[in-house]
């Protein structure tokens, strides 16, 4: 279990704590120098249990807030500090309010310097601090008068810790392994130690995780969880990584840094998150600058809010923050947001999303997404988030978002995998079936819009019949319809099945006049106006023909108006399978010679065999690839 102190400076947090565990607290010399507590302090409460009892003594003045924070995070239950000769202080209840807003379950309240004061003071204190708790949820914390001087009510204390250490339940050690680093430095034969509070997962040494945002990788040497050496630590623990790694030293961490398994690593600039504002802070405005505050990080941005222009203390709202900077979050991870001048807690809140999009935030279909994110988790928001996303969820980004080992969320009923060339996502089942039904639908008004094609190949069918669809969905989408025999294929063409390009009478007679033109010209055919000035036809006529008779498949252009039937390519190819058979590959002045072109037509021909996969060109050369269904035909 992890306790937290909270209160005003000088209530007497460090030295309560030395009088439990029987450690020095303030060892930096600042501190020593000035008296207070300017940064995180960590102590260590043997009390027989499976492992001690672990403190965060943070400061209380007004000015090391930001550093009360970041120690706050991740904290089983807070102590609550107040001293009997000033009672409650303004920084007792930013510390309070605070606490609150991080969701910490239970409270109890050390009344310090009771040797300072009367009996009726200390009753008074004690009737000060219970008014200050009854609305929240801390009312009826448990209260002890201590002195850390003297030792009075100390014991009390440290057997009612050792109480709630008995009846804390351990944080879940699911999911990936996640610590927000809170210190970072070097010690002599051993390198760099960060240390912080695990926020999921467990930990191991050897094993090989990643420091974010900078992504740089690591490798966990060794580990020490709740003061003592392990081999293997687990989310709820004050945790010690001796880390090793090219670029790992302490200049390179920063407090606010995260120790993560790789497949969390994704630093995200926007946030979506419910955000609620504390009573009396003034109204929230849309696009106001705040501190942001998660884990032990601090970074600046900006509150978008998205269902109004303002929210004002009392029912939280939704809002996205666009921050100056990446960071690591989850969903449901608790935050505290304070003023531009970090001077000021204004609220706090959750964490829905922290893939937050850039583009329609405010959409009905977006805030529809996020109000599922509000009223649970993965398996109750999942079919809602489905029927808000045209191109299904990737599993890898909810694996992210949630922190879920893909093994530990089976799909619901009415849920499919779909693999794409991309990664697999997720969509649902009847949205699938829409998809392919109106892929169909599509694909035969299409035809009736253009009877003399033989169809859209698989980009303009997709602008035609699902253009909101993502290319690799569309893509998954449509070989499914094609394994099906909804849809068939000539080639790039798609068609329905019984759906074939006619030749009209004019243009079975125009066939019959050109044909005989095609097949005498070779390996040098006429050109569209060579055919179009020997039939006494137009060349747009006559172009139009020759690109039918290619979506039938007789004829193929390999240049601009230079259309070559079918079987003339064919007699082409055996020639490039000749040539390779005899020298090893098909060079271009070879290829001409053979087939008694010029250069410039033979490179044309050669090229257009690169396109449509005859051949593959390496340098000057090229070979045949034997699968191409040109050879041997």
């Amino acid at each position: 279990m992890i306790i937290g102190t909270a209160g005003h400076i000088d209530h007497g947090k460090t030295m309560l704590l030395q009088a439990l565990t029987g450690q020095a607290g303030d060892r930096r010399r600042e501190e020593r120098e000035r008296g207070m507590t300017i940064d995180l302090g960590y102590q260590y409460l043997e009390l027989g249990l499976d492992e001690p009892l672990g403190f965060i003594d943070v400061p209380g003045h007004e000015r090391f807030i930001h550093n009360m924070l970041a120690g706050a995070g991740g904290i089983d239950r807070v102590l609550l500090v107040v001293a009997a000769d000033d009672g409650v202080m303004p920084q007792t209840r930013e510390h309070l309010a605070i606490v609150e807003l991080l969701g910490i379950p239970r409270a109890l309240v050390a009344l310090t310097k009771i040797d300072r004061v009367e009996p009726g003071r200390v009753a008074e204190a004690a009737e000060e601090v219970r008014r200050l708790l009854a609305p929240g949820p801390y009312a009826g914390a448990p209260l002890f008068p201590v002195s850390a001087l003297t030792g009075e009510g100390v014991d009390l204390l440290r057997a009612a810790l050792a109480d709630e250490a008995g009846t804390c339940r351990r944080q879940r050690a699911d999911g990936h392994f996640r610590l927000a680093i809170d210190r970072a430095f070097s010690i002599g034969g051993a390198g760099t130690v960060v240390t912080g509070t695990a926020f999921a997962g467990t930990v191991s040494v050897g094993d090989e995780l990643v420091l974010s945002p900078a992504g740089f990788k690591v490798r966990v040497r060794g580990l020490h969880a709740q003061n003592r050496e392990a081999r293997q630590a687990w989310a709820g623990q004050r945790v010690a990584l001796n880390l090793a790694g090219e670029r790992v030293s302490p200049e390179r961490i920063r407090r606010g840094d995260w120790l993560l398994a790789p497949a969390l690593h994704a630093p995200s600039s926007r946030v979506d998150v419910q955000v609620r504002l504390l009573p009396g802070a003034r109204p929230l405005r849309h696009w106001t600058p705040v501190h942001v505050h998660l884990g032990a990080q601090d970074v600046s941005g900006r509150v978008a809010l998205l269902d109004g222009e303002v929210l004002e203390p009392g029912p939280p709202g939704l809002a996205q923050l666009v921050l100056n900077a990446p960071l690591h979050a989850g969903h449901g991870d608790a935050l505290v947001l304070r003023d531009q001048s970090a001077r000021q807690t204004l609220g706090g809140g959750r964490v829905l999303d922290p893939f937050a999009p850039s583009r329609q935030r405010r959409s009905p279909e977006r805030l529809a997404q996020l109000r599922a994110l509000v009223d649970g988790g993965l398996e109750s928001a999942l079919p809602v988030l489905l029927a808000h996303a045209p191109n299904g969820l990737e599993p890898a980004m909810l694996e992210r978002q949630f922190n879920r080992l893909p093994d530990s969320w089976p799909l619901p009923a009415g849920v499919l995998r779909i693999a794409t060339r991309v990664g697999p996502r997720l969509l649902l089942a009847e949205r699938w079936r829409q998809l392919g039904a109106t892929l169909v639908t599509g694909l035969q008004r299409f035809h009736e819009e253009q009877p003399d094609e033989l169809g859209p190949d698989r980009d303009r069918l997709r602008r035609y019949a699902l253009p909101q669809l993502e290319r690799a969905v569309f893509i998954a989408r449509l070989e499914e319809s094609l394994a099906a025999g909804a849809v068939a294929s000539s080639g790039p063409w798609l068609h329905r099945p019984d759906h074939q390009v006619r030749l009209g009478e004019t243009e079975e007679a125009l066939k019959a006049r050109i044909w005989p033109l095609l097949d005498a010209g070779g390996f040098d055919p006429p050109w569209v106006r060579d055919l179009a000035r020997e039939t006494g036809t137009t060349e747009a006529d006559m172009r139009l023909l020759l690109r039918k008779l290619a979506r039938l498949g007789q004829l193929q252009q390999v240049v601009r108006d230079l259309f070559y039937p079918e079987a003339t390519l064919r007699r082409a190819a055996r020639i490039l399978l000749a040539l390779e058979t005899e020298q090893g590959a098909v060079r271009a002045a070879a290829f001409r010679d053979r087939i008694g072109l010029g250069r410039k037509r033979s490179i044309q021909l050669l090229e257009h065999f690169d396109r449509v996969g005859l051949t593959r060109r390496f340098g000057n050369e090229r070979r045949v690839r034997r699968d191409s269904g040109l050879v041997g035909n």
